[in-house]
């Protein structure tokens, strides 16, 4: 079974939906609203200004605008095609420098000859990755000597429920790939969407030991008992952009965060 086909295929259907969803909201953000969120936003520090940013699994690059808003030289990268053709309308519309890339990240090497001071990437990215040692030497392989990687992610342990959060229905980690057909999207749940998803789950310990194996030492690790995304079920708002699950309210991680630093 060709994953990555089908998952193209479903990035690609899911790309108008999201574009023109309330999650997204594009208006707000065209009128000048930061896509990043806290915990990102404290992990990039003080000043990006002139650092050479490579944003992994853009889809229509609202955190690569938001990076080069705060003077950061970003080049982003997504394997949807229709997700980038919105990214470059929005670059027209937005005047603003950055490049964009339509590939699968695991080729990325095979089409971008460039160093970079740090690489970012956010928010259900590595689910899509069957090889994260793979991943984690794409990312040794764009850093220069002392870059970082800074990552952001739903924690593997939201992984394991159901979409209603009423059972443990996965591995922690999983070798074998997980297919699903899904309706709406996270974005839209009512969105006229059928579509096959192939994914993977990978434990923390996963993530981490494909970083190490590939000269790239942890930093910082945080985890956090809320989402700053309102995309799942069954959810309560505990403050301003928090959201955690009802009847699970401080009981499990939800989000995760990393530093990664390249040797050199």
């Amino acid at each position: 079974m060709d994953y990555l086909k089908i998952n193209q295929q479903l990035w690609n259907n899911k790309t108008a939906a999201h574009f023109h969803s309330d999650f997204y909201d594009v208006p707000s953000f065209l009128a000048g609203k930061s896509s990043l969120n806290a915990i990102e936003l404290a992990l990039l520090g003080t000043s990006i200004k002139g650092k050479r940013i490579l944003h992994l699994q853009c889809h229509f690059g609202l955190d690569s605008f938001s990076l080069a808003r705060l003077g950061a030289q970003v080049t982003a990268v997504d394997f949807s095609e229709k997700a980038i053709q919105k990214a470059r309308e929005l670059k027209h519309q937005l005047k603003l420098d950055v490049q964009f890339i339509q590939s699968d990240i695991n080729q990325l090497d095979q089409v971008l000859d460039q160093k970079f001071d740090l690489i970012f990437t956010s928010y259900g990215v590595l689910g899509w990755h069957p090889d994260l040692l793979r991943w984690a030497e794409i990312i040794h392989h764009f850093l220069m000597p002392g870059g970082r990687l800074i990552l952001v992610e739903f924690h593997p342990v939201v992984w394991m429920f159901d979409d209603h959060f009423n059972k443990i229905a996965y591995e922690y980690m999983n070798g074998e790939a997980i297919i699903e057909h899904i309706e709406g999207t996270y974005a839209d749940k009512n969105a006229a969407l059928k579509d096959q998803s192939i994914t993977w789950n990978h434990g923390l310990s996963t993530v981490i030991q494909a970083l190490l194996k590939h000269q790239l030492n942890l930093q910082d690790f945080k985890e956090y008992n809320y989402s700053p995304y309102n995309c799942f079920e069954k959810t309560v708002q505990i403050a301003p952009d928090k959201y955690q699950i009802v009847g699970l309210e401080n009981k499990i991680p939800m989000v995760y965060s990393l530093i990664a630093q390249k040797k050199g």
